[in-house]
This record gives C-alpha cells, sequence and structure tokens, in this order.
C-alpha cells in the first residue's frame, strides 16, 4: 500500500476540521445555539483550516507543527467543555453553574430590543450521541486530526 504523502495528509487534517466546522454551523442551522465554549472550540478550527490552505502555497513543515498546535487546542477545549457539561470540574460562570436565576430567562428578557433567542448554559448538553456531546465528538477527533497533522510534520517532504 502507498504511503500518503505529506500534502495528502495536511490536506486530510484541514478537510477534518473543515468538516467539523460545517457540523457545527449545520447544528446551530438545525436549531441548536452554541454555547460561549462551543464558541470557543470553533476558532482552532478556523485557523487548521487556514494553516492548510497556506501550506499548499508554502509547503513548510513549521505550518504542519501549528495545525497540530491549533488542533491540540481545540481537543483541549472539547475535553474541558465535556468535563463541565458532565459536572466533573467548574466551568466559566458566565455559561454555567446554578443558573437557577437564569432558567425561563431569554436574550430578550436580559437584553431588551436583542434578536438572541436564548441563553445556552455551557454545562448543559443540548444534543448527544451514543452518550457523547457534541463537545465529546470535538475532543475525540480533533485529537486525531492532531495526530494527523503531527505524522505530516514528522514525514520527509
Amino acid at each position: 500500500m502507498k504511503q500518503m504523502t505529506r500534502t495528502q495528509l495536511v490536506t486530510m487534517a484541514a478537510g477534518g476540521s473543515l468538516a467539523l466546522l460545517l457540523g457545527a454551523f449545520l447544528f446551530q442551522a438545525l436549531g441548536y445555539a452554541p454555547c460561549k465554549m462551543c464558541l470557543w472550540q470553533r476558532w482552532p478550527h478556523a485557523a487548521a483550516i487556514a494553516l492548510g490552505a497556506a501550506y499548499m502555497g508554502v509547503q513548510t513543515r513549521v505550518l504542519c507543527w501549528l495545525g497540530a498546535g491549533a488542533t491540540a487546542i481545540t481537543s483541549a477545549l472539547g475535553a474541558y467543555h465535556t468535563g463541565v457539561e458532565r459536572k466533573w470540574w467548574q466551568g466559566p460562570t458566565s455559561c454555567t453553574g446554578g443558573g437557577d436565576g437564569l432558567l425561563g430567562l431569554t436574550g430578550g428578557d436580559l437584553l431588551p430590543g436583542s434578536a438572541v433567542d436564548a441563553i445556552v448554559m455551557c454545562d448543559a448538553v443540548t444534543w448527544q450521541f451514543l452518550g457523547l456531546s457534541m463537545a465529546s465528538y470535538n475532543f475525540i477527533f480533533s485529537a486525531v486530526l492532531m495526530v494527523i497533522w503531527v505524522i505530516a510534520a514528522r514525514k520527509a517532504a
């Protein structure tokens, strides 16, 4: 079996980030509004996509290491978010906690004239499949993408 080239690996890794980011936007379009921590996890994917595109023009190993770093960051954020959802540790006070005083309030209640529909708490799982939340899947898939970036970085040109 023929081994993949560095360019093919970078394409796979950046394409994986693109797929995860598009999936996040699809879930949002289907009505699953993201919380603050969900939004944090999107930015490193955007960086990984940009690094993959930059690699196509300037094929340097440094961009592969930066891609690995970006996916490591979003994977770590996904792991942290998973822990917050499962109540293993406290999350940011701006979107977690008892939230009892916020239950039932909409964004419009808090910000009159705002187009915000509802406050999404970071410690509440809004969707899950096979017992894993979107944050958990981001953690797992992003860790796999990080490994692909590392393999690409270590591969001879």
